[in-house]
């Protein structure tokens, strides 16, 4: 069976931020959210919005889609 979406989508977000070389809390307080919002996402625990995908791959310079492809 196919890995969910959303933990895709957390584990390319973690690679991307660990990339830049930023902390959950660092990159958390950047986006104005909480650390442990940020770590439900990245663990794959959380839904988001697409306006809140759309902001975190702004933050990252990276394409939503690119966020989401396996």
């Amino acid at each position: 069976m196919s890995q969910p979406l959303q933990q895709i989508l957390g584990q390319r977000l973690r690679r991307h931020r660990e990339s830049l070389g930023l902390s959950q809390e660092k990159f958390a307080e950047q986006l104005g959210y909480h650390r442990t919002y940020l770590g439900s996402v990245e663990r794959g625990e959380r839904n988001l919005t697409l306006v809140s995908l759309e902001h975190l791959a702004a933050r990252l310079d990276v394409d939503p889609l690119d966020l989401l492809r396996p």
